[in-house]
């Protein structure tokens, strides 16, 4: 099949970035960019307070800023965004829903630091006890959930560390659902952070319908009468910084001050790390610098409508030819100022297809090129089932081509 050369759409949008690193990009689209003395002075001028810290752009995986970010470090709270990917994807399964009752077990009720006071045997739903977890940081609701999900919190953490091992966070281990333990066993990295951080905003957006919470109340119901509890987020960039929609935060002696913050301005979205600031306001503000930084020089490059893919011949098949789509969006993050406008695909195939053809196979590739160099690819694939022809469809097919 012959290569077609199509100059793609182009969209620019400002944000701000200098690498210190070389660019781990994960998806569909990748791409590399360099670091120079002027993008090394840059991350130096931003004097970032925090003993470990990171930037990463969540549509490409891409890292824009690293400090200590493999440092194995306690996160406090912020272990609550794995707990609540897991019930993210509970309810995506099925196995759950916003309206099923949870009930609080003498356990749950035990958990001590930041907490919305639930008693034993109150029932909250997932809905309310998602609130609790992601606005106040409730380790009562955490635990809840947690029991509710896999029996014990134990078997729950046992999953976390699966979860964690599939999403490639190597320097993580967790004993805990909701980051209280003080164990030298319960650790992360400012890198595994962004890794988890990036697949439930990425995978589950219906996230920031809680994270963008500002205030709320509960109602707890218990056999003492009905009575409200105040919510309040604890995420104080969602006022101070234009575009923030959450994500976490975590505090304790052992952690400090530790924060998963996520923003969004003009379609592109930053997940800013933080561990162990030396105080709350060092921690925000360390967040928000790195915030800034991404939002004002790289560009984003999406292509938003690809070359209209031809039908591949198939040879033995039911079908003469099979339909092929993309498997995915091509986006690059530029930070070197370059002319994107210069941006080609090509479209590259293996030839025609044998029958059985599977949907979801892959058919070729979309090569993009930018000053001739590829700077990624988007795999196309099969977009149905064609089945292996047997006598029987030969011996129609002459019969009625005897009849014509």
């Amino acid at each position: 099949m012959g290569k077609l050369i199509r100059k793609t759409g182009l969209l620019l949008l400002a944000c701000a970035a200098v690498f210190s690193a070389a660019v781990r990009a994960q998806g569909m689209g990748t791409e590399t960019a360099q670091t120079d003395d002027s993008a090394a002075a840059g991350q130096d001028a931003l004097a970032i307070e925090s003993p470990s810290a990171l930037l990463m752009e969540a549509s490409t995986g891409t890292v824009l800023y690293e400090k200590a970010a493999h440092e194995r470090r306690s996160p406090a709270s912020v272990t609550k965004i794995m707990t609540v990917l897991l019930i993210f994807e509970e309810l995506e399964k099925g196995t759950l829903s916003l309206e099923d009752e949870v009930t609080t077990s003498a356990h749950a009720k035990s958990m001590g630091g930041s907490q919305v006071f639930l008693e034993e045997g109150e029932k909250q739903t997932v809905d309310t006890l998602l609130k609790c977890i992601l606005v106040s940081s409730g380790n009562d609701a955490s635990v809840a959930m947690a029991e509710h999900i896999a029996g014990t919190e134990m078997e729950f953490v046992n999953r976390m560390n699966r979860k964690a091992s599939e999403l490639g966070m190597k320097d993580t281990h967790f004993v805990d659902c909701c980051g209280l333990t003080d164990s030298e066993e319960h650790y992360t990295s400012a890198y595994d952070i962004a890794l988890m951080s990036r697949e439930l905003i990425s995978r589950f957006p219906k996230v920031f319908d809680y994270t963008t919470i500002w205030m709320d109340t509960i109602t707890h119901t218990t056999r003492q009468g009905s009575s409200e509890f105040g919510l309040a987020n604890t995420n104080k960039l969602l006022r101070s910084y234009d575009g923030c929609r959450g994500l976490k935060t975590g505090s304790t002696s052992k952690a400090l001050f530790c924060l998963s913050a996520v923003a969004e301005r003009n379609g592109i979205e930053l997940i800013s790390v933080i561990m162990a600031g030396p105080d709350s306001k060092t921690r925000f503000a360390d967040a928000a610098s790195l915030l800034n930084y991404g939002f004002g020089k790289c560009r984003l490059y999406v292509d938003e409508e690809p070359p209209k893919l031809p039908d591949i011949r198939v040879r033995g098949g039911l079908a003469d030819t099979v339909p092929c789509r993309y498997a995915g969006e091509f986006r690059y993050l530029d930070v070197e100022g370059r002319n994107l406008a210069g941006i080609e695909c090509r479209l590259l195939f293996s030839g025609d297809a044998h029958a059985p053809v599977h949907a979801g196979e892959t058919a070729g590739k979309a090569v993009y090129l930018l000053d001739g160099k590829e700077i990624g690819s988007v795999k196309i694939v099969y977009g149905a089932d064609v089945e292996k022809a047997g006598f029987w469809f030969y011996l129609k097919k002459a019969w009625d081509a005897c009849r014509v």
